[in-house]
């Protein structure tokens, strides 16, 4: 298939390299070059401009944020000049933008599908993603062959764009709780003199297994949050969509308000370069834990 990948970042940049190690044909683009030249020597073909990638069958996209998309795809003049007849979008946007981006798409005579992505930029380097889909299903259907290239499973969940957002946000909030969880837990246990590696390693061992506890847990362990993919303020993105959508359905979410709050307290101490795991570090912190 003739594709277009529009994002070539932690996360777009390795599956990209998997649609071309299944056999597609792929043109890239992103705002910074090295990525590009980074893409091109896995085999991709390096566009001139955005408005190139639009000719290919299908668009690709996996950018930051909502602003990201709007800025580079929900343009007009773009989108009315364009080839490809769907575009599927892997970021992690707010329902609205969802709703919005499937509309003006389907003013151009452009499919849209959701298709955000659960998993960490090794997972996506393995080709090992959990693809959350959502659109028509005659769309699902004619882009499978490509979330298959780049995930070990899609689940589809339903014909509306905003769908699986809405899943993949609820998911981020899910994490964020554990992490939450894990560093107030570690907090406690320390407090009272238990070592909290002790701890992370009973409970990844025994109650909660599973690689969300297992990986959070060995940073806190650790007291190791490296600058990574997924970075705090993404994860306060993320939790802040999670309210918005709340709102919006009228569903409360106090929890995630809380949560908002500890993400804010974290980068507001100057760990906005660090993984979001370092949310834990809020718990100590406030206990009046003594640092390393």
């Amino acid at each position: 298939m003739d594709v277009g990948f529009i994002g070539l970042g932690g996360m777009g940049r390795p599956m990209a390299a998997n649609l071309i190690k299944a056999g597609h044909a792929v043109r890239v683009w992103n705002r910074s070059p090295e990525p590009v030249a980074a893409a091109v020597e896995d085999g991709a073909v390096a566009a001139a401009s955005v408005a190139e990638v639009w000719q290919a069958d299908v668009v690709v996209s996996m950018l930051a944020d909502d602003a990201s998309v709007r800025a580079v795809l929900l343009d007009e003049a773009l989108l009315s000049r364009a080839a490809a007849t769907v575009h599927v979008n892997m970021a992690t946007v707010s329902v609205g933008l969802a709703t919005a981006a499937a509309a003006l798409h389907a003013a151009h005579g452009i499919g849209y599908v959701s298709a955000p992505v659960l998993g960490r930029t090794e997972v996506a380097a393995a080709g090992n993603l959990n693809i959350l889909a959502s659109g028509p299903a005659e769309l699902l259907d004619r882009v499978s062959p490509l979330l298959a290239a780049m995930g070990r499973r899609t689940w589809p969940l339903g014909d509306g764009p905003e769908q699986a957002v809405v899943a993949k946000i609820s998911a981020n909030f899910m994490i964020a709780s554990a992490i939450e969880a894990l560093g107030e837990a570690s907090a406690l246990a320390e407090a009272h003199g238990v070592d909290p590696g002790a701890l992370v390693d009973v409970l990844t061992n025994s109650i909660f297994p599973g690689p969300v506890y297992s990986a959070y847990g060995t940073m806190i362990r650790n007291d190791r949050y490296a600058p990574a993919g997924f970075r705090l303020p993404l994860g306060l993105k993320d939790v802040t969509l999670g309210l918005t959508a709340g709102f919006d359905a009228r569903v409360p979410m106090p929890f995630a308000g809380i949560l908002r709050d500890h993400f804010l307290d974290a980068i507001a101490h100057g760990d906005a370069d660090l993984d979001w795991g370092a949310v834990a570090k809020v718990s100590r912190r406030r206990a009046a834990l003594p640092r390393d």
